[in-house]
């Protein structure tokens, strides 16, 4: 234990023993004792201002916040916060994957931290049921959690951070997109076309799904649907968000994805959005894109685009036995067009595929590749253009000419 941290808890001790049977006590209060104490170990030994003032807001945020936890999430550069049991911390900055030297003071104050997260966001999560996902902060940031006896380690905390809504115009600077591609999906989403976004892990799935709400109509009635609440849509004024929850102790109450979709049916929708799909509800999400809802935007892990569709099936019978044949109509028709992400080794996260799903003939789902990632030149190129054009001239707010210009 460095000298530092021997101070930070030595502080604390005092500041506890001096509030223990107070039933209330104000910020400005602890702030009192803080500095009281700060002032009592100053006279004893010197302290930097800067050390000073980072056990003050330390001290602070042990007392009244998420502990050393807070500090991790008020740094912008930290993108990723892994927690595995209470003395290995590990974030990731820019790209990079590093060890935290402090850690928790205890297990038990890394389990009353937990506690203190889930209870605010109205979840529950205990040795009965181990695991939970949820948002974190109204930045849309989320945590899962683990608990003992199935993490072996400790208390696990993954935390994804989203520190800034990322709109398109960033995508297109950042190399992400290139203008011309993402003009076509402006168009495609305006149209009220059903785009379906793939890619592995932390490739920007929700990210780029959230660019992408830029270009819905804003008079039009979006409804959300989401395990954990991400989206961050501002500018739609009839928005309807909607969240699951899983079983509580007694196993009743879960409301799923399924049960949400169905439900967004009933709620004149214009569009809804799905986070992202996972099992049973890709058979529900079939549904509503075979019966006149326009506009569905969703997301889903693969590693290409022939990948998810391979998987959408998987899923669809995870909630319905039917032929193959029949689920693979039902997605060419239900789905118009795919985005496919891919994180680099680099870090960098890009567009690698867009694809059209044109139908299914002769049992097979028909592709049109419209863009592919060339690695050689380092960019996404034009391979085609958009087949199924019914939607784009009788929806497109270019008209003619906006066909006109995507074919050019």
């Amino acid at each position: 234990m460095t000298v530092f941290e021997r101070a930070e808890t030595e502080i604390r001790r005092r500041i506890a023993s001096r509030i223990d049977g107070d039933e209330i006590i104000s910020d400005q209060k602890l702030y009192e004792l803080i500095d009281e104490e700060l002032s009592g170990l100053s006279s004893e030994s010197y302290i930097p201002l800067q050390n000073k003032i980072r056990l003050r807001e330390g001290l602070f945020n042990a007392f009244r916040r998420l502990d050393i936890l807070q500090e991790l999430l008020d740094d912008n550069s930290i993108t990723e916060i892994m927690i595995n049991g209470p003395n290995d911390i590990f974030i990731e900055r820019k790209n990079r994957i590093q060890r935290l030297e402090r850690g928790f003071q205890s297990r038990e104050r890394l389990e009353d931290i937990i506690q203190h997260i889930v209870s605010r966001i109205n979840r529950t999560v205990n040795t009965s049921t181990p695991i939970v996902d949820a948002m974190l902060r109204e930045d849309g940031s989320r945590v899962h959690i683990v608990l003992p006896p199935i993490a072996i380690n400790g208390p696990i905390v993954t935390i994804r951070k989203f520190p800034e809504h990322i709109g398109m115009e960033k995508l297109i600077k950042g190399g992400t997109i290139s203008a011309e591609a993402a003009q076509l999906l402006h168009m495609l989403v305006a149209s009220g076309y059903n785009i379906f976004i793939s890619g592995g892990t932390s490739s920007g799935k929700s990210t780029f799904l959230n660019a992408l709400c830029e270009y819905i109509p804003r008079e039009e009635r979006v409804i959300t649907i989401e395990d954990s609440a991400e989206l961050q849509i501002n500018d739609i004024p009839n928005l309807v968000r909607l969240e699951t929850r899983n079983k509580n102790s007694e196993g009743e109450g879960e409301i799923s994805m399924s049960m949400l979709i169905k439900a967004a049916l009933r709620m004149r929708p214009d569009r809804i959005l799905i986070g992202e799909v996972r099992g049973a509800e890709a058979a529900d999400l079939l549904t509503a894109g075979n019966t006149g809802h326009d506009g569905l935007l969703s997301t889903g892990h693969a590693n290409s685009t022939e990948d998810m569709l391979n998987r959408f099936e998987a899923m669809v019978l995870m909630g319905i036995e039917i032929p193959i044949d029949s689920i693979k109509s039902r997605i060419a028709s239900a789905i118009d067009v795919f985005v496919h992400l891919q994180r680099l080794p680099d870090g960098r996260r890009i567009v690698t595929e867009i694809t059209e799903l044109e139908g299914f003939r002769e049992g097979r789902i028909r592709l049109n590749s419209l863009y592919q990632y060339d690695k050689g030149e380092g960019r996404l190129i034009k391979k085609g253009n958009i087949k199924r054009t019914e939607k784009l001239r009788i929806r497109s707010p270019g008209g003619t000419y906006g066909l006109q210009h995507l074919q050019a």
